[in-house]
């Protein structure tokens, strides 16, 4: 099991996976060069969302497929100066954005 944790001191903020520092996988989409953020819906928590799923699944394609979903239903919920995530956390949150989405017959 991985545990993500993020760290806000000052202004600076650091992220990492199992006490190494997590890549931003600027690869897959360069959202914002400054870094990570979380704590709101902006550019740094969409790159944190990113980089947690490309890690955590090992498929870039997944991760790109459900990081937005990630960022809105945990990224911008993280608290202000710490917070940790686990895979089996992760894994419970990707499970219930996979549920279909029922749309209303008029």
């Amino acid at each position: 099991m991985k545990t993500y944790a993020g760290k806000r001191q000052g202004y600076a903020v650091s992220v990492t996976v199992d006490g190494r520092r997590l890549n931003p996988r600027f690869d897959l989409w360069n959202h914002s060069p400054s870094g990570f953020e979380w704590g709101y819906g902006g550019s740094g928590p969409a790159q944190l969302a990113l980089a947690i799923l490309a890690d955590h699944c090992h498929d870039d394609e997944r991760a790109l497929n459900f990081y937005q979903r990630f960022k809105w239903a945990v990224i911008v919920e993280l608290p202000h100066r710490s917070w940790t995530l686990t895979t089996e956390g992760i894994e419970r949150i990707l499970d219930s954005l996979r549920e279909p989405v029922l749309e209303a017959v008029t």
